[in-house]
């Protein structure tokens, strides 16, 4: 049995990424600093300078303006603020735009706020299909917007999918709105730093971001958002942000983050050609084990860090310990309420069986994962299989006799 290495093997870094080392020193010196960039005094001053360099850097880096980016604590609130901000100001604007559209496979930073005014009774929720490899149908979302685009608020649709690394083609989606006088939002958040992404030529009206997806500091990401976009705020308490997100800056993290994205930009074509490589080593080691299948597309449209997999009569949550025992730290789509495990919705928009969605792990990997790392699981990989299917026998065995083995 392989020992497990010294350090673990982290291959969750769509959840989090270690900080880049360059965004670590460029923090440091200011997180003993005391001035506020709201006050008027030397302090201060100095703290908005460092505020306002931090946010000329993130535009330069996102094709953007720099009164187009506003500091958030991180992407849920940039999600937030830009899908519920942009349906209340649409809909103060004309009481008609009642529909929210999104597509079936959105985070739930997104999912939850749209659904959330659904069941408020303040809009009525649109969910486009995707298709097998998680690809938005764009010809219904056009179909969508040429009979209720009088009707329509907003629409929503992620740059890459969080789960299985789908590159939605958000030009496209992006001119459709434009088209039909719609503003689109994207959640850009596993896009940005990993892709090349340029806010003004995409001709989306918002884009939401996080530091901490590309070696950044988390708690800290933006949402930029177009200078002729109505967005009503969401808290009151400051003229920050062009008054649409008060309170006190994160003078330190907007640095950081500012700082890892010019070098995950600088550097973005090899290092997507260095993780695109190894993770293609990864997913031969994946596939060598019988009953496994890759989710989602195999080619340019798939970021290069998503390794996405169902393992065939295995339970994912017992995959994902028994790699972590073996030092390898992943993770499953799978949601867990009052303790009982449920398939992912993007698994089940995309079609699998809800048997084969339970079974699914997604590596994620990043500039700083070694071919060590890689090879590591895939000398773990088939065992951990054979011993999750073990389990799963045994536990489907119990409760076909009504002795317990799980709710």
């Amino acid at each position: 049995m392989p020992t497990p290495p010294v350090e673990p093997v982290y291959l969750d870094n769509a959840a989090s990424t270690a900080m880049r080392p360059e965004a670590v020193s460029a923090m440091l010196p200011l997180l003993q600093c005391a001035g506020n960039p709201s006050s008027l005094h030397a302090a201060g001053r100095a703290a908005r300078r460092h505020l306002e360099e931090a946010r000329e850097s993130v535009a330069s880096s996102l094709g953007a303006r720099p009164s187009e980016v506003l500091f958030t604590s991180g992407g849920t609130e940039s999600d937030n603020l830009a899908l519920l901000g942009i349906v209340a100001a649409r809909r103060r604007e004309d009481p008609r735009r009642r529909r929210v559209v999104v597509s079936a496979v959105e985070h739930h930073a997104v999912l939850d706020p749209a659904q959330a005014l659904a069941a408020s009774g303040d809009a009525e929720l649109v969910l486009i299909d995707v298709d097998a490899q998680g690809f938005v149908d764009v010809d219904a979302l056009a179909a969508e917007l040429a009979e209720h685009a009088d009707e329509i608020a907003a629409v929503s649709v992620m740059w890459a999918n969080n789960e299985v690394g789908t590159i939605e083609p958000i030009g496209r989606i992006a001119e459709l709105g434009r088209e039909y006088g719609v503003p689109v939002h994207s959640d850009a958040i596993q896009a940005v730093g990993h892709i090349p992404v340029d806010f003004d030529s995409s001709g989306l009206a918002a884009m939401s971001v996080a530091a901490h997806k590309f070696g950044g500091p988390q708690g800290v990401g933006a949402l930029v958002l177009g200078r002729d976009v109505a967005l009503s705020p969401l808290t009151h308490g400051g003229g920050h942000e062009r008054d649409l997100r008060p309170g006190t800056q994160n003078v330190a993290g907007a640095v950081g983050m500012a700082t890892a994205l010019e070098v995950a930009t600088a550097n973005l074509a090899d290092e997507a050609r260095m993780v695109a490589a190894r993770r293609d080593r990864l997913l031969g080691h994946l596939l060598a084990v019988d009953g496994t299948r890759v989710n989602g597309p195999r080619d340019e449209w798939r970021l290069p860090g998503n390794a996405h997999v169902s393992f065939e009569g295995c339970e994912g949550d017992s995959l994902l310990m028994l790699l972590d025992a073996r030092g390898v730290e992943c993770s499953t789509g799978s949601a867990c309420t009052a303790g009982v495990a449920q398939a992912s919705h993007v698994l089940l928009a995309m079609g699998l069986p809800m048997a084969v969605a339970r079974g699914s792990l997604r590596f994620s990997l990043s500039q700083t994962t070694t071919d060590a790392d890689v090879d590591h699981v895939g000398a773990v990989i088939a065992d951990v299989v054979e011993r999750a299917r073990a389990a799963g026998l045994v536990a489907a065995g119990a409760r076909a006799l009504g002795t317990g083995g799980g709710s």
